[in-house]
């Protein structure tokens, strides 16, 4: 089954304009969502940064959308308290939650004042966070000791089945290591050489017959320079260095490099288009490359405009 979603950007609206967005979004026949789990957004000129955790339980409650976030589970968050709120979700909603964990960035993490981790060992810790997780979904009681420490925990109130665990790749090499213990993959839109690369990596150790999803940036308006103006403005950040984007502590580090930026740095990164039909050959593509799920993340202006525009005129193409 093809899924096109709807991505809630946590760094550029307030929730309550994100449960509003949602529910147009399901209206308008987008099928799943997904939202992003941050503490600071990018940047302090994107401004928001909404509670994931609370916000999805209203998102859950108020559509018939299933949804899911990706978030780091060893640092701003304990693992323990992850499996907790993740096991909430999964048995208030039964089958319309997942759960992705990834590496994480500095920028919501450090918050808690421990050294930024090198990724080697952010790994390392997101592993062992894995296999906490999931003992806890299967109703052991956990005592570990290790680069993350769990004792005595159990989880009460649990769902009859538990959410799938996605893992978070960016990189083949990622992909690779997500297929060996992931229930699927969750990686971002890249040109396709980059994509097959991915899938190539995910499949091949462990990742065969899992789903995968994607959520691709995507911009829009019914001119071209608009559409381009619009997300130059609102998501520069695509044009960053992933080392940056990963180690800088503060969204004012962040700032900087960003207002560098130029449109055409954004060309391959971000998919930005006035016509409809090229959106719609993206979207054909990801599901070709073996893609169950797309998940839109728009970053112009006008988000109305695009759920409408692409309820009318993409989703029935694909």
């Amino acid at each position: 089954m093809k899924v096109v979603g709807w991505h809630a950007s946590h760094e550029l609206y307030p929730p309550s304009e994100l449960l509003r967005l949602g529910r147009r979004a399901e209206g308008a026949g987008f099928t799943a969502g997904m939202c992003s789990d941050h503490f600071h957004p990018w940047t302090p000129q994107q401004g928001e940064s909404g509670f994931a955790f609370s916000w999805l339980g209203a998102a859950l409650q108020a559509t018939r959308l299933s949804f899911g976030n990706v978030c780091c589970s060893f640092m701003r968050y304990h693992p323990a308290v992850v499996a907790q709120a993740a096991a909430t979700l999964a048995e208030m909603f039964p089958g319309r939650y997942w759960l992705a964990v990834g590496t994480g960035q500095a920028l919501n993490e450090s918050i808690t004042g421990g050294a930024w981790p090198t990724k080697a060992e952010r790994r390392a810790r997101l592993r062992e966070a894995v296999d906490v997780i999931r003992a806890l979904w299967a109703e052991e009681t956990v005592t570990h000791t290790g680069l993350v420490t769990v004792t005595d925990a159990k989880l009460y109130t649990r769902p009859a089945k538990p959410p799938l665990l996605f893992g978070a790749a960016l990189t083949a090499e990622t992909a690779e290591w997500v297929g060996s213990w992931a229930d699927g993959l969750l990686t971002v839109g890249h040109e396709s050489d980059g994509r097959r690369a991915v899938v190539e990596a995910f499949r091949r150790d462990g990742g065969a017959g899992k789903p995968m999803v994607v959520q691709a940036a995507v911009g829009y308006a019914p001119d071209e320079d608009e559409a381009w103006r619009d997300a130059h403005a609102r998501w520069p950040v695509a044009g960053l260095g992933q080392d940056l984007l990963q180690d800088a502590p503060t969204p004012d580090q962040i700032a900087g490099p960003a207002g560098q930026v130029r449109a055409e740095d954004l060309r391959g990164k971000l998919r930005v288009s006035a016509d409809l039909a090229r959106h719609a050959e993206w979207l054909r593509g990801d599901f070709a490359a073996g893609f169950g799920a797309v998940y839109l993340h728009f970053v112009g202006r006008g988000p109305e405009r695009f759920i409408d525009a692409f309820a009318n005129h993409v989703l029935p193409a694909c």
